[in-house]
């Protein structure tokens, strides 16, 4: 069965920084893509960022410069580090297991498993 665990959501003020992690249980973690999605209230599911089976990675232009993603094949994680975080990147944000094409990464219906999410609160 596959598991994917979220861990590091809380509370910052704008500006600061927060690193989100997943660990990914119940099939070869490296065999596919990972992203990571957030959903405010109110709103829809929206993409943040994806990494490859390669490590190529892909990045919502909301979020792009602000925002890493990374993975460790080793440890069956993949992180996402935010930093100028402001406070509309408040959202739950979720990571997802998938095989997207290069073409549909930011879509979540590529995606096959996801995390329960964790809150992310950005005050200002």
């Amino acid at each position: 069965q596959v598991q994917l665990v979220e861990l590091g959501g809380g509370l910052v003020q704008a500006g600061g920084s927060l690193r989100l992690s997943c660990a990914a249980s119940g099939r070869t973690f490296s065999n596919y893509a990972m992203g990571w999605f957030r959903q405010a209230p109110g709103k829809e599911r929206e993409f943040v960022a994806a990494i490859g089976q390669s490590g190529r990675t892909a990045y919502a232009d909301i979020t792009k410069g602000r925002f890493t993603i990374s993975r460790d094949n080793a440890k069956n994680t993949v992180y996402l580090q935010m930093g100028s975080l402001k406070p509309e990147d408040t959202a739950v944000y979720y990571c997802a297991s998938g095989r997207p094409t290069i073409g549909t990464v930011t879509s979540s219906s590529k995606y096959d498993y996801w995390g329960q999410g964790t809150q992310v609160t950005v005050s200002s």
